[in-house]
C-alpha cells in the first residue's frame, strides 16, 4: 500500500467552450482525502460538485491540474493504464444504480471481479459475502427489477466495494431514497471508510447525512470554500 494520500487533487480547472464565451465550472480546486476518511461534498446546484467527482474518478479530464489516485497521477498516464488503475483502485456509486438488468444481484456485484479475471464462481463467492453483510442474503438471485430502490442501491455499493478499492466516490447515492434507505446506504459508505480503510467522497444535498461524515467540503461557484 502506498504511503501517499488515497486521493489528492491540485489546481483542478475545468472550462467548456461555448458559442460566445468559455464557461468555467471548476476554479483551481485542491482536495486531499486520506485513507479511512469520509468527506461529504455539499453546495448549491451548479457549484461544480459532480464535475469535481468525475475528474477525481478520471472519467473526465481537467483543463488544468492533476489528480493522484493511490499515489499515481491519473492524467499523466496513457489511457490504457488509466483505465486499469481506475478499475482496480476506484469504486463509483451513481445516483441511479446502473445495475445490469439481466444479471442477478450476485452477478452484478461480481462483475468487476470477472473483468479483473476471476471465475464466475470466485466472483459470486465474494459478492455473496458482501451482500450477506449488507442484509441482502435473501436477494442474491434476484434481478434489479425485482429489488426495491434501497436494495438496488445497496447492491450498487457492494459492486463499488468488491475489489477493495483505495477510493470510493459516490454521486448523490441517496438522492432517490427515503429516509430509512438513505441512512442505510450512508452507513455502508461510512463503514467502508471506518473499517475498510477506503477514502470515501460523497456528493450530497442531504445536510443531515453530510454532518455525519468525517469532513464536510462546501463548494460554491466552482471553488471549495
Amino acid at each position: 500500500m502506498s504511503s501517499a494520500p488515497a486521493l489528492q487533487a491540485r489546481g483542478l480547472v475545468k472550462t467548456y467552450a461555448g458559442a460566445l464565451a468559455e464557461t468555467c465550472v471548476l476554479r483551481g480546486v485542491d482536495l486531499t482525502v486520506e485513507r479511512g476518511e469520509m468527506a461529504a461534498v455539499v453546495g448549491p446546484s451548479g457549484a461544480g460538485k459532480t464535475t469535481l467527482l468525475y475528474l477525481l474518478a478520471g472519467l473526465a479530464r481537467p483543463t488544468e491540474g492533476e489528480v493522484w489516485l493511490d499515489g499515481q497521477p491519473l492524467f499523466s498516464l496513457p489511457d490504457e493504464r488509466l483505465s486499469a488503475l481506475r478499475n482496480q483502485r476506484l469504486g463509483f456509486v451513481f445516483q441511479y444504480h446502473h445495475l445490469l438488468p439481466d444479471l442477478d444481484a450476485c452477478d452484478n456485484v461480481g462483475l468487476p471481479l470477472r473483468v479483473a479475471g476471476a471465475s464466475r464462481g470466485q466472483a459470486r463467492q465474494k459478492a455473496r459475502a458482501l451482500l450477506q453483510g449488507m442484509g441482502l442474503s435473501h436477494r442474491l438471485n434476484h434481478k434489479p427489477g425485482e429489488l426495491s430502490g434501497g436494495e438496488q442501491q445497496r447492491v450498487a455499493v457492494a459492486r463499488a466495494l468488491v475489489l477493495d478499492p483505495a477510493v470510493v466516490l459516490a454521486d448523490e447515492p441517496t438522492g432517490n431514497l427515503d429516509k430509512a434507505n438513505s441512512e442505510a446506504v450512508f452507513a455502508l459508505l461510512k463503514n467502508a471508510a471506518r473499517q475498510g480503510g477506503q477514502a470515501v467522497v460523497m456528493v450530497t444535498h442531504n445536510a443531515e447525512l453530510a454532518r455525519q461524515a468525517g469532513r464536510v467540503v462546501r463548494m460554491e461557484d466552482g471553488a471549495i470554500l
